[in-house]
């Protein structure tokens, strides 16, 4: 059991079981008093409490009770609140593509296309506890094995996601995956936040450091063009409020190409709240950010008894390019045997 506090690492009792396997909820905390709550089921990350004017604001969007996450409505509804995304982030054309000439059929759970893994993707897993540290800082990590065929995807597929919060009031997720035959993979973690602990998201300060962004069709998937930011209404290269320039009723759901150089570590978006005085700094070593205002958001029975709607949680997925699999241009997301995927990236919150 990890309910030792010196560990700054809790678990709780078995929650529930979930196909067969334990649900627990896992509590870090920082010697400045920022707690997070990350659960096994989905690797959801359910809550991430920052002191700031004299008291704790919940950051994410998300639910009281682990068992919200697996109502059919919710779930039908598509939202992902604060899970983790996989094997495939974003959407897949047409629900296929080819490795090596042979062509993949995955499943469409947003027909024609597959959106976030499939109709049961990693975020309804319940995954193993691995380890926790103490030192330098609490620590938590979890893996999963996604079996040869699952959701359509060849390869059995071993992967791992960690969670380690700093004194630097920093969280930092790790995933790592490899696979025994030649698969697709582009995995992200999905958190909702609201940097007000609630409300709409428009006043938030947006910066994203890109000059491009990707184009999409109808069904917001990725074309393979690549687009200049300049003098379009996705230039956040300087920062500005979210609601400023954005379409009445459309908000973003975009992604950004980051002007950093491939596979180096740097910032890939940040925001501010006026209001908190909460900043947040995203920092990557994914090629791309997916910006996503919360468009089709309809959650009933939140934290608190909040309900959340349109525009009040906003995402940056950090992931390489969307839709790549189709795209020969775009960075490869083929992982193959005796290769390791491994891509980190790191919140960091700091007050005014």
């Amino acid at each position: 059991m990890l309910n030792d506090v010196e560990y700054s690492v809790q678990q709780s009792p078995v929650l529930f079981e979930h196909n067969g396997q334990n649900v627990y909820v896992f509590t870090l905390k920082n010697k400045n008093g920022v707690e997070i709550t990350i659960s096994n089921l989905g690797a959801i990350l359910r809550s991430f409490n920052v002191p700031a004017g004299g008291k704790n604001i919940d950051i994410l969007l998300g639910f009281e009770k682990m068992e919200q996450y697996l109502d059919q409505d919710y779930v039908q509804s598509k939202t992902y609140l604060g899970a983790i995304i996989g094997r495939y982030a974003n959407r897949i054309e047409n629900a296929c593509f080819a490795i090596d000439g042979e062509l993949i059929q995955v499943s469409a759970n947003l027909p024609p296309d597959q959106l976030h893994g499939g109709m049961e993707g990693f975020d309804k897993k319940v995954w193993t506890l691995e380890e926790f540290e103490k030192v330098p800082h609490p620590k938590i990590s979890f893996s999963y094995m996604s079996i040869d065929g699952e959701e359509g995807f060849p390869g059995n597929l071993n992967a791992k996601i960690s969670f380690e919060l700093t004194d630097q009031n920093e969280l930092i997720i790790c995933t790592e995956a490899v696979t025994d035959k030649a698969t697709a993979l582009n995995l992200t973690h999905h958190g909702y936040f609201n940097l007000n602990g609630g409300g709409p998201i428009g006043d938030h300060l947006i910066n994203i450091p890109s000059s491009y962004y990707l184009g999409q069709n109808e069904n917001y998937v990725a074309t393979g063009e690549l687009l200049p930011v300049e003098g379009t209404h996705l230039d956040f290269r300087n920062p500005k409020r979210a609601d400023q320039d954005w379409s009445e009723g459309e908000g973003y759901d975009q992604s950004f190409v980051l002007d950093s150089a491939h596979d180096s570590w740097a910032l890939a978006a940040s925001a501010f709240s006026e209001q908190s005085g909460i900043s947040l700094e995203v920092y990557t070593d994914e090629p791309t950010v997916h910006f996503y205002t919360g468009k089709y958001l309809n959650v009933n029975n939140g934290k608190g008894g909040q309900n959340y709607s349109a525009f009040t949680g906003f995402c940056f997925e950090t992931q390489h390019h969307a839709n790549a699999v189709n795209v020969p241009e775009f960075p490869s997301t083929i992982l193959r045997p005796g290769q390791v995927y491994k891509h980190r990236t790191a919140y960091r919150l700091s007050t005014v």
